[in-house]
């Protein structure tokens, strides 16, 4: 997208959530005009963040209700619009997800394909900015193993995940491999698809149900307070999330995927060392690193399943993200600004 096409609207689906609030914000700081879609415009919690983003920005915000299941929901507000960035798709742990067919692999995929639906009925529109995850690259760690190097890129996609086992991945890898099938099918409309880690940083919005979200409360709630367990992450920040997708939309040769995670992968020990410098007397963060055995012994009770644990504890590897310094021009934060920045968020919001 030119920057002299600025004053034409662009879209984000799923305005009200830890993503796409930071992309709404990004962009109205630049100048945009925006519409953001939400699933219900009377959810005053959820969508508050974005209804003072309306006062701070006049006239820039436009907010619609669209369901993702809905064919032809978000044809209105994607009406004039150049850009649309698809943001929404549900992120859960496992252990929230109760039918992983309806809960995820439907919102990603049906909701994926009537998003592409309504960009194939807009004529304006030139680019779409998917969101997609490094689960659409690999399913379990010891894929990554597997690959060249054992280095994770944008060469590969998942094919070790299904409905039963980790179906947030599966979920992500058919929906973004459903949206590049209707790019190839025409040539009007051009596709980039940003791929982030465990998506980390201060959140907007006190009612997101993000997993990554989720999955850092328990480390802060003191989870883990006897030891922290051997799993390492892919990590991102928020705000170089949103930086990415609006790199992807703006640079006119941006093309194919964009993993966006720091190179080196941190674990929950890596994580509470950063609390600790500056909340030393914090007694819920964990001091030590728990040894494996108690883990592979406890874990099922704590829902993790042997198969997943042989899978993922102790396990790291390198991530290439080349790609979106050179293409992107996106300079990764440090982890220690992003944890200590969404642990602070997090007690501002809680009142602690």
């Amino acid at each position: 997208m030119d920057r002299a096409a600025v004053g034409e609207p662009v879209l984000v689906t799923g305005g009200s959530g830890f993503v796409g609030s930071h992309l709404v914000l990004r962009l109205l700081e630049r100048g945009y005009r925006v519409r953001a879609t939400v699933r219900s415009t009377s959810n005053a919690v959820k969508v508050k963040p974005l209804t003072e983003l309306q006062d701070r920005f006049p006239g820039q915000l436009e907010l619609f209700e669209a369901d993702l299941l809905v064919d032809g929901a978000f044809d209105e507000a994607m009406k004039g619009c150049e850009v649309v960035f698809h943001v929404a798709s549900p992120f859960f742990m496992p252990e929230k997800i109760k039918d992983g067919q309806r809960d995820m692999v439907e919102p990603a995929l049906v909701g994926t394909r009537n998003v592409v639906g309504s960009v194939e009925r807009t004529p304006t529109v030139r680019r779409l900015v998917f969101t997609s995850t490094v689960g659409a690259v690999f399913g379990d760690y010891v894929d990554v193993l597997a690959m060249e190097g054992q280095v994770l890129s944008e060469d590969y996609f998942n094919t070790t995940s299904t409905v039963e086992n980790n179906p947030y991945h599966y979920a992500k890898t058919v929906a973004e491999q459903a949206a590049w099938e209707a790019e190839r099918s025409q040539d009007r409309w051009h596709m980039v698809s940003v791929n982030p880690g465990l998506v980390l940083g201060p959140s907007l919005t006190p009612a997101s149900e993000s997993g990554s979200l989720f999955l850092l409360e328990e480390l802060f709630k003191g989870y883990f307070f006897y030891g922290a367990p051997d799993f390492s992450f892919t990590t991102v920040d928020v705000r170089d999330v949103a930086d990415a997708h609006i790199a992807a939309a703006e640079k006119a040769d941006a093309h194919g995927r964009y993993i966006l995670a720091a190179e080196t992968m941190s674990s929950f020990h890596d994580m509470a060392r950063i609390i600790r410098t500056r909340y030393p007397r914090d007694l819920r963060i964990p001091r030590t690193r728990l040894p494996h055995w108690p883990v592979r012994v406890l874990g099922p009770a704590f829902g993790l399943t042997q198969d997943y644990i042989r899978k993922h504890l102790g396990i790291r590897f390198r991530v290439d993200n080349g790609r979106s310094v050179r293409d992107l021009g996106i300079t990764y934060r440090p982890i220690e600004e992003t944890v200590l920045d969404h642990y602070e968020a997090w007690r501002a919001l809680r009142g602690k």
